[in-house]
This record gives C-alpha cells, sequence and structure tokens, in this order.
C-alpha cells in the first residue's frame, strides 16, 4: 500500500509538471512527461496485477484517481477543441434547431454566437457536426445546467465515475481483485482525455462499462441499449455486437436495432444528412483512400508500394473484421464471461490497429476492458498514444511515419512475444497432462 501511495504521488507530481508545460505552449515537454507517467502506471498496474492487497488500497487507488482528475478538470482544453463543438450543439438545440442542419458558421445560427465558444468551435466554416444523437442529447443537457467548458469537464469526469463504479461492481461479481480498476482509474489517457480534454469519450467507456456489466448479469436488453448507447456516441462499437451476442438471443439485438432507430428519430428531419460530417472526416483524415492509415503508409515508405492501395486496404481491413466477427458470432464454444471480454476486447484492439487512428483519444475505449483481462500490446499502445500529438506541431511525411513506426512496430513485437509465451505455456500444460498418473506417481517414489 506504501509503494502504491508513492506511485500516486509521484503520478500527481506529474500531473502538475503538465499543467506547467501546458500553459507554457510546451507540447514536446508535455508529452515526455505524459509518457513518464506511463512508466509510473505501470510500475502500479504491476502491483496491483501481482500482489493481494486489502480495502484500504482501493481508496487510495480511488482517492488518487479523485485527486488527479480535480488537479486538471479546471484547467483551459489544452490538447483538443473539440468541447467547444459540444457546448455549441448544445445551444443549437435550445434554440429549437437540428444541430446537424448547419454549419457552426451559417447564418442562421449568427444569434448564437459569442465570444468564448464559437471562436474557438474547430472547422466551423465548411463541418456539420459529426456526433450521433445520443451525444447530441447529452451535450443539451449538460448546456442547460451550464454552458461553460468546465461544466462540460465535470459532466464528462461525472460519467467516467459512473465507469469506475460498473468497473468495481464487474470485478467484484466476478471474484477478482477490485483493485484491478487502477487499470482503468490512474491511466494517464483517461486522465488528460477526460478530465483534461472533456472528451465525450466518458460517455462511451461508461456505456461499454455499462454493457459489459449487463451481460454479466445476463441482462440481454440492457446489454443492448448499452452497447446501442456506445455507438451513438462514436459509431465504431456497433463492431462489439458479436462479441456480447448469445446463440439464439433475440432480446439484445433486437434492443440494440431499437434503440438506435428511436435516437435518430427526433433528428430525422434532416434525413441523410444526420451522418453529419463523418464523410467529410473520412475524406480529411485520409481514411478513405488509405494514404492517411499508419500500417499502410509505412509499408509504401518502407517497400515502395503504390499508394493506389488504400482502397484495396480498406477492402482487406473491411473483410477482416467482417470474418473475425462471423467467426465470433458462429462459433459453438462455453459461453463464459472470460471469453466474452476476451472476444470484445480482441474486436476493438483489430479495428483500432487497422484504422490506426491520429488521435490519442481514439485509444481510450480499450482501456475499461483491460481491466478484466489484461493484454500487454494494448497496453502499451494506449500509452504510447500521446506520441500522436506531435502530430499537432508536425505534419510531414517523415514525422508521420515516423510514429506509426514507434507506436505500431513495438506494438506487433510485444504482441508477437506474448503469442509465443502463450504457445509455449499452453505446451508445457499439455505435455503435463499428458503424463500418466502411474508416471508422476513412480518418478516422485524413485526421487
Amino acid at each position: 500500500m506504501v509503494t502504491l501511495g508513492a506511485l500516486g504521488c509521484v503520478l500527481l507530481g506529474l500531473n502538475r509538471l503538465g499543467l506547467i508545460l501546458q500553459r507554457h505552449d510546451n507540447l514536446p515537454g508535455f508529452i515526455a512527461t505524459a509518457l513518464a507517467q506511463g512508466i509510473v502506471y505501470l510500475a502500479a498496474v504491476w502491483i496491483v496485477s501481482r500482489f493481494p492487497s486489502e480495502r484500504p488500497v482501493l481508496i487510495t487507488i480511488l482517492v488518487v484517481a479523485g485527486l488527479l482528475r480535480a488537479s486538471v478538470v479546471f484547467s483551459p482544453p489544452f490538447l483538443s477543441d473539440d468541447i467547444y463543438r459540444y457546448i455549441w450543439d448544445g445551444r443549437v438545440q435550445a434554440a429549437g434547431i437540428n444541430p446537424y442542419r448547419f454549419v457552426p458558421a451559417d447564418k442562421q445560427l449568427a444569434s448564437l454566437r459569442d465570444e468564448s465558444i464559437y471562436p474557438r468551435i474547430n472547422r466551423r466554416d465548411y463541418a456539420h457536426t459529426i456526433y450521433p444523437p445520443l451525444a447530441q442529447a447529452i451535450f443539451l443537457g449538460v448546456t442547460r445546467i451550464s454552458e461553460s467548458v468546465a461544466g462540460m469537464k465535470m459532466a464528462m469526469v461525472g460519467f467516467e465515475a459512473i465507469a469506475i463504479w460498473l468497473i468495481i461492481k464487474l470485478l467484484t461479481a466476478w471474484r477478482l481483485p477490485p483493485e484491478r480498476v487502477l487499470i482503468y482509474a490512474w491511466h494517464p489517457l483517461a486522465i488528460w482525455e477526460i478530465a483534461g480534454s472533456g472528451h465525450v469519450e466518458a460517455v462511451l467507456v461508461a456505456l461499454i462499462a455499462l454493457a459489459l456489466w449487463a451481460r454479466g448479469r445476463d441482462m440481454r436488453a440492457l446489454t443492448g441499449v448499452a452497447l446501442a448507447g456506445a455507438a451513438l456516441i462514436k459509431l465504431f462499437p456497433a463492431l462489439l455486437l458479436p462479441a456480447f451476442y448469445r446463440r439464439w438471443d433475440w432480446k439484445m439485438p433486437l434492443a440494440f436495432a431499437g434503440t438506435i432507430v428511436l435516437a435518430y428519430l427526433p433528428y430525422g428531419s434532416v434525413g441523410s444528412g444526420a451522418i453529419g460530417f463523418l464523410p467529410g472526416y473520412l475524406q480529411e483524415e485520409g481514411l478513405m483512400h488509405g494514404w492517411g492509415i499508419f500500417p499502410l503508409s509505412v509499408a509504401v515508405r518502407l517497400f515502395g508500394l503504390p499508394e493506389s492501395l488504400g482502397r484495396v486496404y480498406l477492402v482487406l481491413a473491411a473483410g477482416v473484421l467482417v470474418i473475425l466477427a462471423l467467426y465470433l458470432f458462429l462459433r459453438t464454444t462455453i459461453d463464459t464471461d472470460e471469453r466474452y471480454v476476451a472476444d470484445t476486447l480482441i474486436l476493438a484492439l483489430t479495428l483500432t490497429v487497422l484504422l490506426s487512428p491520429h488521435y490519442a483519444w481514439y485509444f481510450l475505449w480499450l482501456v475499461p476492458m483491460l481491466c478484466f483481462r489484461l493484454n500487454v500490446p494494448a497496453l502499451y499502445l494506449t500509452l504510447a498514444s500521446f506520441l500522436l500529438y506531435e502530430l499537432l506541431i508536425h505534419t510531414s511525411g517523415p514525422v508521420f511515419i515516423r510514429i506509426g513506426v514507434l507506436l505500431y512496430l513495438p506494438f506487433a513485437l510485444i504482441a508477437f512475444v506474448c503469442w509465443l509465451a502463450g504457445r509455449a505455456q499452453s505446451t508445457g500444460q499439455a505435455i503435463q497432462v499428458s503424463v500418466p498418473e502411474e508416471s508422476r506417481s513412480a518418478t516422485y517414489v524413485s526421487k
């Protein structure tokens, strides 16, 4: 407990240093500080994963987690300006206007502009909102209480608190040490992206935790609603549906589909416009043609492959995801808690690596699953994702490639080593099981 408390104090000190570097607009220094936090965090994860602990340890973990968030929640956003679009979308809806109808710079919304929120909205001149309906409903609800950055950030930290509570409940139900909640609660990515930037991924994390908890209690309709809710925050969690499905279950997929339909109904007046800026965003980030995908860009630079392979890569990536999803959907293995959590992590990790997002907060949805099934490659990826912020300084091709190599080459090597270790362990167990009981007894007697 003393060692864990000391590590928590170091994390708090690095939090303070990170804030100072932000105030001086020192992004390289902040990235180095966040990576240093990752090293301290790994030591804490190792402790809670290896050593039994008592209830005071859990209290220490939660207190430190609260202090880490309280120390940054009132600071201005530094890594992202997305929160200003959240507040704007809530304000637009409060005026009785569909947020998917106009870009912020449209003259129809001129009366809603101010000097604190509107000038800081990214893409305000050409991009409709990209956020799905449940995110919009949350923006509306929060801004009816406060149209401030601090208010929105505190609301997101509140959703995080719900996620942490659900993780503890599920760990306890599965007779796992509740102290493993530290894997999420102390993760630097969660601290800086939610308390620091106020990202709506806080709601996504809470809904994924709710879906895991509901699935563990065999609450099938609630599982479908929670998973649909996650997809209504960011669309990609819809891919997790096969991992949560039980054979011959109709309640969960029906609840999922019904929730999606009901959520889009209030915004249906704009028709297909309710998908917002999504197509433009995919185009802007280079995901439609493949040039913005790290693995493909590295292959093009290192092996001289033509950039026209972008569309081929996207087709192959979609095929991999479909095949993996169908395999998990159709297989007939015994349904256990460990299996569906492992399947959820496999699908989420595969999607994340194949699309290789350019923003660190897109890796955050992996972290809650690590509390139940610790995955070393995924842990590396989530901690190293802070390197992506270097793209805010340099956007040249060489920098893009270097960051991709630093993120995904170690990830691949770690995954390969873990795979070899797993095979060796399985082989050893198989050899042990295959030795006849008589032989084992005889060997023991001879000694």
